[in-house]
Parts: structure tokens; C-alpha cells; sequence
């Protein structure tokens, strides 16, 4: 059933008239139900012709500038083809400069620049389609998003004002609200037809996006005007190629008043001689989060790239050691490693393991079984003696923040060996034993100061455990409130770290080995490995 009814007639036939096609004028006539834009746009040329004739003779529609050139209408597909490809050209005329509809197709509308003339047919959803196929990504759904030119916002404003002064003449009115998006149209024909094209559903919340960038050069130009009219919604940005972004366009169109518009912008707007053109089809997939815990049981392994003045000091990190599976697996473009505190080259992580998070930008494979989880687990664990994963396992962004909460508020345990300078008898470190919630004072250590901010920060030593060895060394085993310096707490850092180990037993301590025995954070969850 054709949307249109007899009041519409009018509006219909101006804007036909001026060279807007069928969807645009269903747009701006507020059809808000989507059956009638998803019909073949020849169908609705057609519908449109039949609805707006007079019983006297067929619609024949004055040109509003005479034709750039005559084209021979021998293989109209052919053409419409070609004419698709390389930005079309106006259609063609008869002798006495009027434009016959004959082959509306060829005309790009004034308001859409075609976008929703060949650009919705399923030629163009095979054509993206079949760039999906190629891109090689795993996907059940998909959002499908497009960018249009600025412009297109420029000459939909002077369109509704042309309707909007037509039905004042009525007494009627129409808000800028009332006219139907171009955008949501676009989605009501596109997104059955990339369903069906790919099997899969349209989801706005899908990672999976593909997208389309389309552009009009011919008329560019078109939102010059309103940087004088609105200078102040046209800031340069860093990050923006121009400043006619849609945003700021439309942000001026809000503010520019209607006889200003008026003025300096054609209503209806002029036809364009080409097409928009689809200037970027792409792929991607948003980040995939993979979490667990993991062991380090070397002393010459740092837990990120360890790099100084551009020299790569160590051949691997544990960063490395577990990504550069993941990345593989997931045939994912990169990573961002993270984990709930971090040890130094020379410290071995036991017991549990630290928790750790992994961020695969934009990976192409994404459904794995628990038991493919496992058996990648397995992989990392075998390609390197130097560390182990255990709870491997995928994760969200948001579960994520269950392990940062944990880097302040949780406990931490240690055992450190400890070297003293003078001689000590199993008696003498009895009394750290005696240690219950002890609040240090640390001052930023000398060896991070480089990177972190200079602060006093309040420690909490919860319990001291002592293990004497021989009279010149002991084991200390901690627990501490997690960010606590242990290095310091033992040999003070010339006095930054107070009360220290050397200051508690009147002498000169240092530490020769530490381990962490455990971070005491709940996440991510246990598994069956």
C-alpha cells in the first residue's frame, strides 16, 4: 500500500519536482512505518509517477538548470551500473530541456546524495558483505554503522524549510522532530537485508561492527557558510581532519536563524551532478578480555618489557610470555596487559599466582569452548619454564575492576631473606614475631622515583613470622597491605622507610631474596585446571 494520501500531494510533487527521490520524500512527509522504504527503488519510482499524474497526461517535471549532457538510455542497468562506480551524472532529457522520469535511477537526490537510492539496494549490501567475508572475523551478530557527509544536514535543514513554508500556506505546520532521520531509514531497509545476507541478526549491541564512510566532494563546500554565521561551533580539534564535523554542523544549524539560512542557502537545495561514494568499508571487533593468574618462578624475568633509553635490557617478560600465545589464538591486532600489582625483575611470584588481565584489540577469532581455554592454558605453560598460568578464563571489561579494587584494600604475604650485619642469636628476632599491624611510613623509594610522584604513603605490616638461619641471616615471612615497599621495610632506603627491619634490630639490614607468597584479591575466579 502506498504511504502517501492525497494531502500530500503537494508536497510530494514539489519535492519531486526538485529532484528528491522517493524515500526522502517519505522522510519528509513523516512516513514512520518502514514497509515503504524497503521496497526496489525502481517500485517506487514507479508508485510515486502513478500517484502524482493527472488524469490528463503523464508527469513531466520542469528541469531546474538545463542538462550537462544527453545519454543514451540503450541498457539502463548498464549505466545505472557504471554510473554507480564513478559518481553519476544527471538523466537524461528531451529536446525542449524538460527532465522526462523516465530513468529517474540516474538522478542523484538533492537531499540524500543518493544514499538512499542505490546505496540501500542489495547490490551495494552484497558488495559489504562480501568484505565481511573476507575480513575473516568469528561473529554471531553485528551493528552495522555508517557515516554520512556533514552536509547532508545542511540540505535536509533546507528541505524542512521548504516543506515547513509550503504547509504554513495551509495552516499547517511541521517540526524539524517530525521529519524521519535519515539514518533511521537508512537502518529500516539496510539491516533485514545484512541479516539475510549474512545469517546473522543486527544487534546495537553486538562487538562486532561494520562500518561504512561515505563522502560527496562535489558539495563539500556546501557547509562553508555557517563558520560565518556560527564561528562558534567550529572549533579545530587534534584529532578531526576538518572542523565540519556533523556534530558542529548541526550544532549551528540549531542556532542559525531561518532567514539567515534562508539567504545563503538555496531552498530546495541544488541537484548534485554525482553520487555520494562509499569511500570506506570496515571491520572490527571489539576487545575480548582474558584473565587468570600466573607464577613466576625466575629471578631475571621482568613482568613487562623492561626497556631504558630505548635499549631492550632483558630478552622476555612475562607480558610477552602469555600474550604472544593469546595473540595468536585470537588472531587479535594487539594487547594491553594489566594485573593486580606487579614484583621486580629479581622476585618470584609463588603460591596462587597474581591475578592478571589481557585486553586482544580487535581480534578476528572469538568463540572458544572451556575447553579450548584449557587447552591454551596448557600451550602458554609449556612453552616456557619461567612462568605458569592456572584459571585462565575469559572475561568483561567490568569484572576486570574486581582485580584493581584488590591493589589497595587487599593483603599481600612475602618471605624475604634477610641479611644483618651483626651477629644474631635465634632470641634476637623473636620480638618481630611479637609485630601486629605496624604502620610504616615510606617515603617514594629512590629506584621508582623516575616514574611515580614523590609521597609519604602509610603502610600497615600486619603479622612478622621470623625463621633463623645462621647469625648473619634470617627468613622474614609478611603480611602487608598491599602497595607496601618490602625491599625498603628492610634496609630502610637511607632512612625513607621508618621504622625498617635495620632500624627495629639497631643495625644494618638487607634483603637478598624475595618472593610473594600469595595477593590476596578473589578474582578471577578459582577453576577445576
Amino acid at each position: 500500500m502506498f504511504p502517501l494520501t492525497e494531502k500530500d500531494k503537494p508536497i510530494a510533487r514539489l519535492l519531486f519536482s526538485t529532484g528528491t527521490c522517493p524515500r526522502c520524500i517519505f522522510r519528509l512527509c513523516c512516513v514512520d512505518f518502514h514497509s515503504p522504504y524497503k521496497l526496489p527503488y525502481k517500485d517506487l519510482i514507479r508508485e510515486l509517477e502513478n500517484f502524482l499524474k493527472t488524469e490528463d497526461d503523464d508527469l513531466i517535471l520542469e528541469a531546474t538548470k538545463p542538462p550537462l549532457k544527453k545519454i543514451r538510455l540503450q541498457d539502463g542497468e548498464a549505466q545505472i551500473d557504471d554510473r554507480s562506480q564513478n559518481g553519476g551524472e544527471m538523466a537524461a532529457v528531451n529536446e525542449d530541456e524538460n527532465l522526462i522520469l523516465e530513468n529517474p535511477y540516474l538522478n542523484s537526490c538533492n537531499i540524500c546524495l543518493g544514499i538512499l537510492q542505490e546505496f540501500c539496494e542489495k547490490k551495494f549490501v552484497k558488495k559489504v558483505c562480501q568484505k565481511v567475508d573476507s575480513a575473516g572475523y568469528e561473529f554471531t551478530n553485528l551493528v552495522f554503522s555508517v557515516s554520512f557527509p556533514p552536509q547532508l544536514s545542511v540540505r535536509e535543514h533546507a528541505a524542512w524549510l521548504l516543506v515547513k513554508q509550503e504547509m504554513g500556506k495551509h495552516g499547517l505546520s511541521l517540526g524539524r522532530d517530525d521529519i524521519v532521520q535519515l539514518k533511521e531509514a537508512y537502518k529500516w531497509i539496510t539491516h533485514p537485508l545484512f541479516s539475510e545476507e549474512l545469517g546473522v541478526p543486527v544487534d546495537g549491541k553486538s562487538l562486532f561492527e561494520v562500518s561504512v564512510i561515505f563522502a560527496h566532494p562535489e558539495t563539500d563546500e556546501d557547509c562553508h557558510f555557517l563558520s560565518t554565521s556560527c564561528p562558534d561551533c567550529f572549533k579545530p580539534a587534534k584529532n578531526k581532519q576538518s572542523v565540519f564535523t556533523r556534530m558542529a554542523v548541526v550544532k549551528a544549524l540549531d542556532k542559525i536563524k531561518e532567514e539567515d539560512f534562508r539567504k545563503k542557502f538555496p531552498c530546495p537545495p541544488n541537484s548534485p551532478k554525482t553520487f555520494c561514494s562509499a569511500i570506506e568499508i570496515e571491520c572490527a571487533h571489539g576487545a575480548v578480555f582474558v584473565a587468570g593468574r600466573y607464577n613466576k618462578y625466575s629471578r631475571n624475568l621482568p613482568q613487562t618489557p623492561w626497556i631504558i633509553d630505548g635499549e631492550r635490557k632483558l630478552e622476555s617478560s612475562v607480558e610477552e610470555l602469555i600474550s604472544s600465545q593469546l595473540l595468536t589464538v585470537f588472531k587479535a591486532e594487539s594487547f594491553n596487559f594489566s594485573s593486580s600489582g606487579r614484583e621486580d625483575v629479581d622476585v618470584r611470584t609463588l603460591g596462587n599466582g597474581r591475578p592478571f588481565a589481557i585486553e586482544l584489540v580487535n581480534p578476528h577469532r572469538v568463540q572458544f569452548t572451556s575447553q579450548d581455554i584449557k587447552e591454551l592454558q596448557q600451550k602458554i605453560n609449556i612453552s616456557s619454564d619461567k612462568i605458569q598460568v592456572r584459571d585462565l578464563q575469559l572475561v568483561t571489561r567490568e569484572a576486570i575492576g574486581h582485580m584493581k579494587e584488590g591493589e589497595e584494600e587487599k593483603t599481600k604475604t612475602y618471605s624475604a631473606l634477610v641479611w644483618i650485619d651483626k651477629a644474631i642469636q635465634k632470641k634476637d628476632i623473636e620480638f618481630l614475631d611479637d609485630l601486629k599491624d605496624l604502620p610504616i611510613n615510606q617515603k617514594t623509594p629512590l629506584r621508582v622515583l623516575h616514574r611515580r610522584p614523590l609521597a609519604i604513603r602509610t603502610r600497615i605490616i600486619h603479622t612478622v613470622k621470623t625463621h633463623y638461619i645462621d647469625e648473619h641471616h634470617f627468613r622474614l615471612h609478611l603480611k602487608t597491605q598491599a602497595g607496601t615497599y618490602i625491599k625498603e621495610f628492610v634496609h630502610g632506603d637511607f632512612g625513607r622507610t621508618k621504622p625498617n627491619i635495620g632500624s627495629l634490630m639497631n643495625g644494618t639490614a638487607d634483603i637478598l631474596e624475595l618472593d610473594v607468597e600469595s595477593v590476596d584479591v578473589d578474582w578471577p575466579p578459582a577453576l577445576d585446571n
